[in-house]
């Protein structure tokens, strides 16, 4: 961050000083909201959270070198002379805090991604292609969210010339937040899917709440929209910025074609846009990966980046972050792939095809399926869906992790054709259990849920039985 007085912070986020003239203690180390990041110079953040608060571990933090702590009222055990930032609201202080230090960032240009699946993949990419033209700042994993993202904006200082931010959403109204925070110049929608659909409460409530990342774009600004998704397509009457497209369709401005996947599933393509065409080959597992690829492209050509260098740096990326279509190999020969971070159905339908693929290249296949969490009353039927889709993929073992993951072994057994073996279990070792006495040298398993699941643990123990 760049560096700031606590009497400026304290300014910035309309806070009070517990310590008698600290306001002069300099700020020059990160901002942080995990006690165990602190380091000398450090702004500590005392956030509310569901298990513990922020504010009992603001003495640790100090201990650590934090010079201040950000909170919600005052920390009796921070030691004497450290001043403490007493705000109504630590998340909303840090939010402002965010916005004034990128106001004083001139030289630094806004990226915003947002959809329903992709981002953080999307995100990922964009880093290592707009990395090539300057110091960059982009989340670690999935910091996509009211705090997350302020706290990715704290990090950027004089030097940063690029922040490439994911953005999600919960509901109406929050993104427009989150570019209240940091206002993009280039935004990029990928699609309209049925995450947190339980939330919205329906597709168009969706669509309403992505869409105000392209209202939120200046005139001279550019919208990054997929061609293929018509939800997305139509938010180019929502933007006053030049609308770009990316997809498969005949008209978008940047295209895929000769689409192939290799025998892990890495897709290679002829990209085509506006400055020429490039041959690109994804180190990334999946076919889905493409329109992420293409996306990324996008975005990096409106910064400038030309296409040889858009095709190189892509054909170099790797997944930055993990359980996310994160494919091992075993010394056996088993392929575990860890895509647990999180699920809905449209995520779900991507891994299961990039599963089927790799089945089709002669190996045996089982998923490991947990629940996908925030879907209201399209629970029940979305993974009956995925279990239909495992089971037309030809799995020879479906597992269900959990009482709420069963329907998905409803529809795969309503599957006409489906020859596999379909196993409830009720928890990860019952699931690691069962594989442990299935999996053959050569076999593929993919492991798919929500982050609240936990099912990375699956992953987990049938990489660790091969280590001990």
């Amino acid at each position: 961050m760049i560096t700031l007085s606590v009497a400026e912070v304290a300014a910035i986020t309309g806070g009070t000083v517990t310590a008698a003239a600290a306001g002069s203690v300099i700020v020059s180390g990160p901002v942080v909201a995990d006690s165990r990041l602190a380091v000398p110079g450090a702004l500590f953040a005392a956030l509310p959270g569901e298990r513990v608060d922020g504010h009992d571990f603001a003495a640790t933090a100090v201990k650590a070198g934090a010079v201040t702590v950000l909170a919600a009222r005052p920390v009796a055990d921070v030691p004497g002379g450290v001043p403490v930032i007493v705000v109504r609201d630590v998340i909303v202080a840090l939010g402002a805090l965010a916005r004034a230090v990128l106001d004083r960032l001139p030289a630094a240009t806004v990226v915003g991604i947002t959809g329903s699946s992709g981002k953080t993949s999307t995100k990922d990419l964009t880093a290592q292609l707009v990395e090539r033209l300057g110091p960059t700042i982009a989340p670690e994993g999935s910091l996509n969210n009211e705090i997350g993202l302020p706290l990715t904006v704290l990090r950027a200082d004089e030097s940063t010339r690029y922040l490439v931010l994911e953005m999600s959403a919960r509901g109406i109204g929050h993104i427009a937040y989150l570019c209240d925070i940091a206002p993009p110049r280039i935004g990029a929608v990928l699609n309209v899917g049925r995450s947190h659909v339980g939330e919205f409460g329906s597709i168009d409530a969706v669509a309403k709440a992505k869409g105000e990342l392209v209202e939120a774009l200046p005139a001279d600004g550019a919208a990054i929209l997929n061609a293929d998704d018509p939800n997305v397509a139509a938010m180019a009457k929502r933007t006053a910025a030049r609308v770009v497209t990316f997809g498969l369709a005949t008209g978008a401005d940047v295209r895929a074609t000769d689409i192939s996947l290799d025998d892990l599933g890495r897709g290679s393509f002829r990209m085509t846009m506006p400055g020429g065409s490039a041959d690109v080959r994804l180190r990334l597992h999946g076919g889905h990966h493409v329109a992420n690829a293409l996306a990324a492209a996008a975005i990096a050509a409106e910064l400038g980046l030309d296409v040889a260098a858009i095709a190189d740096a892509l054909s170099n990326a790797t997944a930055r972050s993990k359980k996310r279509m994160e494919l091992t190999r075993r010394p056996d020969g088993v392929l575990v792939i860890n895509d647990a971070y999180n699920a809905n159905p449209d995520s779900t339908r991507a891994a299961i095809e990039a599963l089927a693929h790799l089945i089709r290249q002669g190996r045996r296949g089982f998923a490991v399926l947990g629940y996908m969490a925030e879907l209201g009353d399209i629970a029940d039927e979305s993974h009956r869906e995925a279990g239909r889709l495992a089971a037309r993929a030809g799995v020879d073992g479906l597992i269900a992790v959990g009482e709420e993951a069963r329907p998905v072994l409803t529809g795969a057994l309503a599957q006409p054709g489906w020859a596999g073996e379909a196993i409830a279990v009720p928890n990860v070792s019952a699931a690691i259990d069962v594989l442990h006495h299935r999996l053959r040298p050569g076999d593929v398993v993919l492991i798919k849920a929500s982050n609240a699941a936990g099912l990375w643990e699956v992953a987990d123990g049938l990489l660790a039985e091969v280590d001990q």
